[in-house]
């Protein structure tokens, strides 16, 4: 979340529900999924379709510069950072996520 996000009760009561549902086993799984699986890195040069990669500027789970990596494996693509978002971009900024989108798609069909 973006600091800014912290108190906002709406996004928290959503993040925490989430988590709820999910349970602390899932969660663990995840989190073991997560730490044991390759670098796709080196595959993003087979990507061959229009790519959207987007992202929060204040994620602090996947930054700025990781994202960067990925556009730059993937031709063609196109980054778009959103302000004063962090990791759960949906969830942080909405409306800028689906702006960004919808450009995304428009550019994308013309």
């Amino acid at each position: 979340m973006h600091p800014a996000q912290l108190n906002d009760a709406a996004i928290v009561e959503v993040i925490a529900a989430m988590a709820h549902s999910v349970g602390k086993d899932a969660f663990l799984r995840q989190q073991t999924a997560i730490m044991g699986r390759i670098d796709s890195c080196p595959s993003l040069s087979k990507i061959d379709c229009p790519t959207l990669v987007l992202c929060g500027r204040e994620d602090e789970i996947t930054p700025l510069e990781v994202h960067r990596e990925m556009v730059e494996g993937i031709v063609g693509s196109k980054l778009v950072v959103v302000d004063k978002c962090g990791h759960l971009s949906t969830l942080g900024q909405p409306q800028q996520v689906a702006d960004a989108l919808n450009r995304w798609l428009l550019d994308a069909h013309e």
